[in-house]
């Protein structure tokens, strides 16, 4: 996975998306095939990266968290992955200990140490901040689990993104109660042409190379990788670093069609 996020028009779909949900306080579904970035998108939009160790682990303190309790301060969201087997007890409970988490931390951003007032002393463990609930690997809801959900929106007034595969939106189609609440559906696609281009420059750029789309070479190697990975972003980022591996065993300056044939070689490529 590439250290720097790498913002995509799909991304910003899903950022348009996830803002729509908040703002109307309704439900969303988000479906896509695996890799294509909905994960990548999500944790983005809910500062998840910043965010995760501090709010899993809760530790001491230190000066630097004043960044994290930013960033939560400003997306106002919770991203929620259940596990295989999450019982919707482990639900409500990991749902109410990162949200209070989370509560914390934004009145730690509006609030901080030594400018807590009368007013203000009764925020803590009494107000919501929280706007969003994204929950990933939704598949994996139990019936009991979604009915959950649906009653924490209801009486909470916390809107809700459900991301997952595709085929989704009609799984929870058998769930009236829920399904009647749903207010946005968004299919998050494959990397498009133009997308595919944009991405391949910054890997180029990434090995001190340029990427010439004129260039019969480098035309050939785009057409190879658009291919091999179809637009698909998680396996994008899995072929790169085999493309480096092999240029440098091989003494190679340039990506052409057979370095990429023999990076693709080592990679294991379901079908999406």
């Amino acid at each position: 996975m590439s250290q720097r996020f790498i913002v995509t028009k799909e991304h910003r779909r899903f950022t348009e998306f996830a803002d729509a949900v908040r703002r109307g306080h309704t439900i969303g579904l988000c479906f896509g095939p695996a890799g294509v970035g909905k994960t990548l998108s999500a944790r983005r939009y809910a500062r998840w990266d910043k965010a995760h160790d501090l709010l899993t682990y809760w530790g001491p303190r230190s000066d630097s968290d004043a960044k994290i309790y930013a960033a939560l301060a400003k997306s106002r969201t919770v991203l929620y992955t259940p596990s295989v087997l999450t019982t919707p007890r482990a639900l409500k409970e990991e749902l109410d200990q990162v949200i209070s988490r989370t509560n914390i931390c934004i009145e730690q951003h509006l609030a901080p140490a030594g400018q807590v007032t009368p007013e203000t002393r009764g925020w803590r463990h009494s107000r919501n901040y929280v706007e969003l609930i994204i929950v990933d690997e939704s598949e994996r809801l139990r019936p009991t689990a979604l009915e959950l959900l649906r009653d924490r929106y209801d009486r909470d007034n916390i809107a809700l993104i459900l991301i997952g595969m595709p085929g989704l939106e009609k799984q929870f189609s058998h769930y009236p109660q829920f399904y009647s609440r749903v207010g946005f559906a968004h299919q998050y696609r494959p990397l498009g042409k133009d997308e595919l281009l944009f991405v391949l420059q910054r890997h180029w750029r990434a090995l001190t190379k340029t990427l010439d789309p004129e260039d019969f070479t480098d035309a050939q190697a785009i057409a190879a990788i658009a291919r091999i990975t179809r637009g698909n972003f998680r396996l994008l980022e899995r072929l790169f670093p085999q493309i480096e591996r092999v240029l440098k065993i091989n003494e190679l300056d340039t990506i052409t069609n057979d370095v990429i044939e023999a990076a693709a070689s080592t990679l294991v490529i379901g079908v999406s």
